[in-house]
């Protein structure tokens, strides 16, 4: 949820390079941006809408600091005045936040009874005015002692007269960069890749002043890392969106999935079946990768792997004992529900591996062990190849849960490599011919079963994410037990099926819908009569949760290109959801 990022430069630099820093944020939220930049005078500058709204309105000012921000909202409309930045009573305090000030009704309250003028609807706005608030007891110590009243998630940039940002991270990421002759601090390192890989990750709790150095509040000595990640890998290249590049990328990110430490992995694996109740947990699509999972250990390695979305999983904690293990499933390791989960988990001494894409996100570092994805940047809001990438971390370990790491390995190979053959110009223009059937419905269902019953939740989640085309997903044998009542003549269903033990039973549900007047649209390895429509995928055994996802994202993209919304960034939705 929203997005951060501030530069301290040695030599002046343009606000425009505050907005091309922003710009690389916005995938996590979009409703309104600002800035705040200290040249001769403070200048600051709001607009609602995406980034690019804010770059209309901007004036070519030159500085040594400056912050900026793109919003999701939470509390307090979408409007210019609760647009960041938020400034103190004397206009001379900037503040960039992102996360829930949980208590700031109680606060806002008494800083109106010591005469503070808020005219916000925000959270964020009493921030800069704490600040303002403890003044008195010098720079640093406002600081500290305003975090000290925040309730909740919170992590902030603050800025004042002199260059020197101030910043503080509880639960939202933030990291530093460590340009030439300029330092940078953002809720990731896409906004400065281009300048350096040397970076500072934040801890909660800790506060920093970054200036002509980067100096801790407590005087810890800062450690500096590099991360892998290029900027070349965030872009967009030929083609016309995000998320139709990171669809077609996922060949290439399916065979980098694959490259794992054999041995370290071997060991999750053996863990896994060795704990006294191990529990899968994540959110949204990262959620049903982990479902897939589950579905993956009870087949292959016959193992029962409990599963439980992260937002639930503290419910599960008196489960839990130090024989327990938990596998939490992120993409970008920020994720606040399955950060929750973690907590839980330790709380009662679990384990915990977090499988995740983002390299030293706050979910690798609070695990006690983890495994890449290694999908790259994932920039469209929706999940596509980070969802497949997970999949396939997921089944390799349960086929080396089953002694078969070789075989699972073999498998997934054949997968990325006969996706890649499928995914031709002629196979794209098909599922686009679809999409302009279905972009005229108000509803579309989609069934699975065994493997392919969380790839038609997952399918079902993408259209609804990118087209806002109602879309639900139901195990094909819940048809009869109500479902079925949805269908009348016309309604699109799409049929996941795969050559395994549950093929004859989704066909059936396929036929029943079809009895009743439904559009089927088959998702499978082999045409049938019952189809209205087909769309062929490889036959790869237990990997066709990962092929038969790919159809149904690219059907979600075309469907959401044919109704003219943008695919990138989807309303309402931010990419990293780092409030509860």
């Amino acid at each position: 949820m929203c997005g951060i990022f501030g530069i301290v430069s040695q030599t002046e630099f343009s606000s425009k390079e505050l907005v091309a820093g922003l710009k690389k944020l916005e995938y996590r939220g979009y409703d309104s941006a600002g800035l705040a930049m200290q040249g001769d005078n403070l200048y600051v500058e709001k607009s609602v809408g995406k980034v690019e709204e804010l770059e209309k309105k901007l004036k070519s000012v030159t500085g040594k600091v400056g912050i900026s921000h793109t919003r999701w909202s939470t509390t307090g409309a979408v409007t210019l005045e609760n647009a960041h930045p938020h400034l103190d009573c004397t206009g001379e305090i900037a503040v960039v936040h992102n996360g829930i000030v949980e208590n700031y009704l109680e606060l806002k309250k008494n800083l109106i009874a010591k005469g503070h003028k808020l005219k916000s609807e925000t959270d964020t706005e009493v921030i800069p005015h704490l600040i303002e608030d403890n003044l008195h007891l010098g720079w640093a110590n406002a600081l500290e002692e305003t975090a000290k009243l925040l309730e909740g998630r919170n992590t902030f940039l603050a800025m004042r007269e002199k260059n020197e940002i101030a910043a503080f991270k509880n639960g939202s990421p933030l990291i530093i960069g460590m340009g030439k002759d300029r330092f940078f601090v953002s809720s990731d390192a896409l906004p400065f890749l281009e300048y350096t890989n040397k970076t500072i990750f934040l801890e909660d709790g800790d506060l920093v002043f970054i200036g002509d150095k980067v100096r801790f509040s407590n005087g810890k000595e800062p450690t500096v890392q590099e991360v892998e990640w290029t900027a070349e890998r965030a872009q967009k290249g030929a083609f016309p969106h995000f998320l139709i590049k990171e669809i077609m990328e996922q060949p290439v990110t399916l065979e980098k999935s694959i490259l794992q430490n054999e041995e370290h992995l071997r060991e999750i694996a053996t863990a896994v079946t060795g704990a006294r109740g191990s529990f899968f947990t994540a959110c949204g699509t990262a959620g049903y990768a982990a479902l897939t999972a589950s579905y993956f250990f009870a087949k292959i390695a016959q193992k029962h792997v409990n599963f439980c979305v992260a937002s639930e999983f503290p419910s599960y904690k008196h489960f839990l004992t130090d024989k327990s293990l938990v596998l939490a499933f992120s993409q970008s390791g920020e994720t606040a529900d399955t950060l929750d989960a973690i907590a839980a988990a330790k709380e009662k001494n679990a384990k915990v591996v977090g499988i995740v894409n983002v390299p030293s996100s706050s979910q690798t570092r609070q695990s006690d062990h983890y495994l890449l994805t290694n999908a790259g940047p994932e920039i469209a809001v929706c999940s596509t190849k980070a969802f497949t990438a997970q999949l396939s971390v997921g089944l390799l370990l349960a086929y080396a849960a089953a002694g078969k790491f070789e075989e699972g390995k073999k498998l997934l190979k054949d997968t990325a490599k006969n996706l890649g053959e499928t995914l031709n110009d002629v196979y794209l223009e098909k599922i686009k011919s679809l999409a302009k059937i279905l972009a005229k419905k108000q509803h579309i269902y989609v069934i699975g079963k065994g493997f392919n019953y969380p790839t038609a939740l997952e399918i079902a989640l993408k259209i609804k994410e990118v087209s806002y085309i109602h879309a639900e997903g139901f195990a094909s044998g819940e048809l009869k037990h109500g479902v079925i009542t949805l269908i009348e003549k016309g309604t699109p269903c799409i049929a996941i099926i795969a050559n395994d033990e549950n093929k004859t039973a989704v066909l059936t549900g396929a036929t029943e819908i079809k009895a009743r007047g439904g559009y089927i649209i088959g998702i499978a390895p082999e045409n049938n009569a019952i189809f209205d429509f087909w769309i062929p995928v490889p036959d790869v055994g237990n990997a066709s949760p990962i092929v038969n996802a790919v159809p149904g994202q690219l059907l979600a993209y075309y469907l959401g290109v044919e109704l003219g919304y943008d695919v990138d960034f989807n309303r309402n939705l931010a990419k990293s959801v780092t409030v509860r």
